[in-house]
């Protein structure tokens, strides 16, 4: 194995919190207020559905191939020249949506904060951290998470209570106005980040736990499923229409509190909770590109792959949008079907084409027996 960390699935699912809820926060609601209007808090809970799903297709290829990734066994499943070819096309793919997550972290801390600042030294100074974690191998990736994202989710927490007080419930009626459909319209594009649980395909080799890996893989998707119905309802009943209008509802939101004039404008803190999720997810689809690549090219060792992948991804960050309402418009019309194409579809398809081959095999041993 190039990777000789390990990890626990405990670790897995701390990883895989803000691997889909750092950039999803930020932006989705907005994107899903669009479509679901006054019911986008219900939009996340059919959108877990296909977590769930992606969750079930990475752990039943991973008892197929249990030490194998997503990048080894394309080749087993489909054979040599087709497995090759699909395995590139998921390497290029996850180094584009790496560099779309990292060009999501610099849109909003140079839009937010650092106006002056150049992309290029935004985008650069994430990655330079991310290699140094990603260069330290897994088990450095998973302790960093766990110290990292349970303090995330405490300060997060505490700016939704710190909100209370200017909450209106009246937002969020009349509840189901238009039926479902709206709210399952604002699903479309959380379903796209919720997909990205495939991403689980490259650490549960490398469990120390292997047969929990499923509970915990689904029990992360329902923690994530619960932070985004909370962070939907909030900004809901805090902005109500106007949710659908602006860029960072969760941004506008922490602007909202003020406490005896004088606990308020905790816009640093969202900016904390942005950079360390941020932090983390860029470096879980880093490291997944650095392995993938290091077990596509049959090297002994990923390492050597750090610095030169950084480099593509700062560059692929820059020239993945030209701008915010780009990028924007990219993620709500073209990545649901792009993203779901990759991170649904094809291992749908590599776990039907597998199981047929299992069954095929077994049959030719027992008649063979």
């Amino acid at each position: 194995m190039i990777e000789r960390g390990k990890i626990s699935s405990i670790q897995m699912a701390i990883m895989m919190n803000p691997a889909i809820l750092a950039t999803v926060l930020m932006l989705v609601p907005a994107i899903t207020a669009k479509h679901a209007k006054q019911d986008l808090w219900l939009s996340p809970i059919w959108a877990s559905v296909t977590g769930f799903i992606v969750v079930y297709i990475a752990y039943r290829l991973h008892k197929l191939y249990p030490k194998d990734t997503l990048i080894q066994f394309s080749e087993q499943i489909l054979g040599k020249i087709i497995g090759k070819i699909i395995a590139a096309c998921y390497l290029l793919y996850y180094l584009h949506l790496t560099g779309i997550i990292i060009r999501e972290y610099g849109e909003f801390v140079s839009g937010t904060f650092l106006h002056l600042t150049p992309m290029v030294v935004v985008l650069g100074s994430m990655v330079a951290v991310s290699a140094f974690a990603v260069y330290g191998g897994l088990e450095v990736i998973g302790r960093c998470s766990e110290i990292i994202v349970p303090v995330v989710l405490l300060l997060y927490l505490t700016i939704f209570i710190l909100l209370f007080k200017d909450l209106d419930i009246n937002h969020m009626f009349p509840i189901l106005e238009n039926g479902l459909k709206p709210s399952l319209l604002g699903s479309v594009v959380p379903q796209s980040w919720f997909s990205e649980y495939i991403v689980i395909s490259f650490f549960l080799p490398y469990l120390t736990d292997q047969e929990k890996g499923l509970k915990w893989g689904m029990l992360s998707v329902l923690s994530v499923m619960f932070i985004m119905v909370i962070t939907n309802f909030m900004t809901l009943l805090l902005l109500g229409k106007l949710n659908s209008v602006v860029t960072y509802p969760v941004m506008i939101a922490a602007r909202y509190i003020s406490i005896a004039e004088f606990f308020e404008h905790l816009e640093a803190v969202v900016m904390a909770i942005w950079v360390a999720g941020a932090f983390v997810k860029i470096t879980v689809f880093y490291y997944a590109l650095v392995l993938g690549m290091a077990q596509w090219l049959k090297l002994s060792d990923f390492r050597p792959l750090v610095l030169p992948t950084g480099l593509l991804l700062i560059l692929m960050g820059k020239w993945s949008a030209a701008s915010l309402q780009e990028l924007a418009h990219f993620l709500s019309l073209t990545a649901p079907f792009y993203l779901l194409t990759f991170q649904v579809c094809l291992p749908v398809i590599m776990l039907f084409i597998a199981l047929v081959k299992n069954r095929l095999n077994q049959k030719k041993g027992k008649t063979a027996g």
